[in-house]
């Protein structure tokens, strides 16, 4: 294959993309730009399991904890961070799981009109004094086949959907088929594939070293700043339980398995939505022992 100009890491939550992009950075003095929503937030360094000064000092990091949660990160955002961040880059190296964003900048995305603005804090209002359930019934309305993908309690992306219909006069589901601009780039992507048990317990042992650094302390100081419910930052896998602890809803070990469960079914979906939308180049099983110590040999298969 044509030398690529992005490397792009990409894989469950867990299955040890930090640390591949990271050796792959510096075996070749490139960068690593983010690629998961909720690392791109600063409230929850721990919780997201964004790298450590340690890590950055290895290589350069870009797009993590950047954005307050308060703020609304769309894949189209993203995708214009990131491409600035790419041409900035000797070697860009794409991390993370948050498949819709890849796709939005490999494959394009459609070109929406602009939201008039205060139509989302009209919709976020709306939500409130209607409730989620006659909220949605009005949604079906107007764009069913969102609805039918949407989970019923998934506010921001319930107010996003109605923003839309109400500001173009077109539904969601209808701009989602209109074909996107590529980045014009060419990318070569490794995916993490790693056996399935193997991620179920990695996913328990990263949610218990967590807590050893500290998770409790940071949620708690997310927590006292009596954060607005809606803010999308507060998304991160984890916290909706720890927050319920601070209220006296959960014990620390319910916030524990409920935490652990739900990020299980997360990854989950993870793979089942790269099976179906990723081409790799390269395909690696982290559970069969194909480490990183050698990176080499990762970016010789890719030809870099």
């Amino acid at each position: 294959m044509a030398k690529p100009d992005v490397i792009v890491v990409t894989g469950p939550t867990a299955s040890g993309k930090s640390a591949l992009a990271l050796a792959l950075a510096a075996a070749r003095g490139g960068t690593v730009i983010n690629a998961d929503a909720m690392q791109t937030y600063d409230a929850f360094p721990i919780l997201t399991a964004q790298p450590s000064a340690e890590e950055r000092a290895l290589a350069p990091h870009a797009l993590y904890g950047v954005l307050p949660l308060s703020e609304t990160l769309s894949a189209a955002r993203w995708r214009d961070l990131a491409s600035a961040e790419i041409e900035r880059s000797k070697l860009p190296i794409l991390c993370g799981g948050s498949g819709l964003y890849l796709k939005a900048l490999m494959q394009g995305i459609s070109a929406m009109p602009a939201i008039p603005a205060g139509l989302r804090e009209a919709a976020n209002a709306e939500w409130e004094a209607m409730g989620a359930e006659a909220f949605r019934a009005r949604l079906a309305e107007r764009d069913p086949a969102i609805v039918a993908r949407l989970k019923p309690g998934d506010r921001q992306r319930h107010v996003r959907a109605w923003e839309v219909v109400e500001g173009t006069g077109r539904p969601l589901s209808h701009w989602q088929t209109m074909q996107g601009e590529p980045a014009p780039y060419r990318f070569a992507t490794i995916l993490l594939a790693p056996d399935r048990a193997w991620l179920r317990a990695r996913i328990e042992t990263r949610f218990d070293v967590m807590l050893e650094q500290g998770v409790l302390a940071e949620a708690r100081a997310v927590f006292d700043r009596n954060p607005e419910p809606r803010w999308p930052g507060l998304k991160a896998h984890g916290a909706p339980e720890l927050f319920a602890h601070f209220r006296g809803q959960l014990g620390l070990h319910d916030v524990r398995r409920i935490a652990i469960d739900h990020t299980r079914q997360y990854a989950k979906r993870q793979m089942t939505w790269f099976r179906h939308q990723i081409i790799p180049d390269l395909v690696v099983d982290p559970s069969a022992h194909q480490g990183i110590e050698r990176p080499e040999k990762f970016l010789d298969k890719i030809g870099v």
